[in-house]
């Protein structure tokens, strides 16, 4: 084995203790966790609201949120276009395909500068997704595209929607992402690709398809709150959302819509005719947005993305309320949320799905983009998906789950625990700026000893101080005790300095989101 490995295997050992606060040999990874999980992480409300409302804490954020305050950082990231966010735009610069409109993707086929039905401007918007996570100014409204990604889910890449998915993320998810769901809602419903991933461009009065009408209900808004009846009756109702084959763009088709009075739950309407079927369409989808049980599935949603896997019931009950009352916006449901106090109780009550970690991982490192190319993005993606969690990717139209235990496996904490480290010691993506001199560039001065370079390097990545055990197994991978002196040509200080990090990102403070 190499010395890399064997390295990399006392590491992995090393990280099971500090997990759970013994020594190598008594490591449980599971037994902090029967515990109390709040006790891995701070307890200072605004790193609380960052680890949630964000992709992680990163130096620069944790610096805004303090000179902001709570209010301040929350007006902000809820008015994102005000945000300049110039690193992403660069970024975005070099991946111009990612940017694209259907007309402009199909011109391109025609150009023969693209072939018919590539995957690359799909691939190029999974590289921006990692990157806009990543290092974007938005956060809040990043993670909030992210959440609709997963809500109004079209897979991507995926063949069907080669033309459409870029201009769905575009003018659907980000254009909305902060509005109201019924405008959310009703530009999915007439955009191609969500009409081509659920079938509903080849739905017609002869042949009604059921997918679209089956998923808008269970999925997109009531939940299971329907009967076989309502889906027939969606889906004769949605007749005519279709898709023009020349074009590629929306359009409604008359000579396509089923007739006839219809009734989903208690929505009812008389749909004679084939001219007014998609304004009796557009009245289903009004009516379905500002439903309550569309309101408490999708104010529980985002509990569950932003409190707890398992939510409380009084916060639930109130966000129903500011979202209905009002009419489905969603920047007073979030505001009512992350200043609640059910909001400040949730410390440790919800853990980092893979994307999470890993953009976090190079947010905490304060690590920056290449200064060129786009192979560091595509690197960032494969380490993501090989987690399980490309952006974007999930096929089923659920979208990816949400909660600890769909993540909770030995394979994968193995692959995040390898990516903390490979990412922390520069050695995939090797082109990230981080300081030249990494240390000192981390922590400031070289601290006295292996104790001290222990608590102040926990510290800058997770906010906390380790237990004396902690440091001590620690300090042990290294051969040494807190109290030995730390010298500045000790590998500790040098090639070996990198494990350390990669051993604090392994632990429960840095898992717990």
């Amino acid at each position: 084995m190499t010395r890399r490995g064997v390295v990399a295997g006392a590491a992995a050992v090393t990280a099971a203790a500090v997990v759970t606060g013994g020594t190598p040999a008594a490591a449980a990874p599971s037994a902090p966790f029967a515990s109390n999980p709040a006790s891995f992480l701070p307890a200072d409300p605004l790193l609380h609201l960052l680890r949630r409302a964000t992709f992680g804490p990163s130096p620069a954020s944790i610096a805004e949120i303090r000179r902001l305050g709570v209010t301040g950082w929350l007006d902000r990231q809820l008015n994102p276009s005000a945000i300049p966010d110039k690193v992403v735009d660069g970024l975005l610069t070099r991946l111009p395909l990612s940017g694209l409109g259907i007309a402009e993707i199909r011109n391109q086929v025609s150009a023969g500068k693209l072939k018919q039905y590539s995957w690359d401007p799909m691939w190029q918007l999974g590289f921006a997704a990692v990157g806009r996570a990543i290092w974007s100014e938005r956060q809040l409204f990043e993670v909030m595209a992210d959440f609709w990604s997963n809500h109004l889910n079209v897979t991507c890449p995926y063949g069907d929607v080669w033309d459409s998915r870029i201009d769905y993320d575009r003018n659907v998810i980000r254009k909305y992402a902060l509005g109201t769901f019924a405008d959310l809602l009703k530009a999915s419903a007439r955009h191609p690709a969500m009409l081509t991933y659920l079938d509903n461009r080849y739905s017609t009065k002869a042949a009604p398809n059921e997918n679209y009408g089956r998923e808008l209900l269970e999925l997109h808004t009531v939940g299971l709150a329907y009967t076989e009846a309502d889906v027939k009756n969606a889906a004769r109702l949605l007749t005519g959302l279709t898709v023009d084959h020349a074009t590629g763009r929306y359009r409604y088709d008359g000579t396509a819509h089923a007739v006839g009075a219809v009734r989903v739950l208690a929505f009812q309407h008389a749909n004679a005719t084939t001219t007014g079927g998609e304004v009796a369409a557009l009245a289903l989808l009004d009516y379905l947005a500002l439903h309550p049980a569309t309101a408490r599935r999708i104010v529980t949603k985002l509990c569950v993305r932003f409190v707890a896997d398992e939510p409380p019931a009084t916060l639930i009950t109130t966000l129903v309320k500011v979202y209905l009352d009002n009419k489905s916006a969603i920047v007073p449901v979030l505001r009512a949320l992350f200043t609640s106090a059910e909001f400040s109780a949730s410390i440790g009550a919800k853990t980092r799905t893979p994307l999470e970690d890993l953009a976090a991982t190079v947010r905490t490192l304060g690590y920056g983009p290449a200064t060129s190319g786009t192979k560091f993005l595509e690197s960032l993606y494969w380490m993501a998906r090989d987690a399980g969690q490309a952006p974007l990717f999930w096929g089923p139209p659920n979208g990816y789950p949400d909660v600890a235990a769909a993540w909770d496996s030995p394979s994968g904490l193995l692959v995040r625990w390898n990516f903390h480290l490979s990412i922390a010691a520069g050695w995939w993506p090797d082109t990230l700026v981080r300081p030249a001199a990494l240390l000192t560039g981390m922590v400031g001065a070289l601290p006295a000893t292996y104790g001290a370079l222990i608590e102040a390097v926990s510290t800058r990545l997770l906010g906390v101080t380790p237990s004396a055990q902690q440091i001590a197994a620690l300090a042990e991978f290294y051969g040494k005790t807190p109290a030995s002196p730390l010298k500045s040509n000790d590998p500790a200080a040098g090639w070996m300095f990198p494990y350390l990090m990669g051993m604090l990102l392994n632990s429960p403070s840095f898992a717990l989101r």
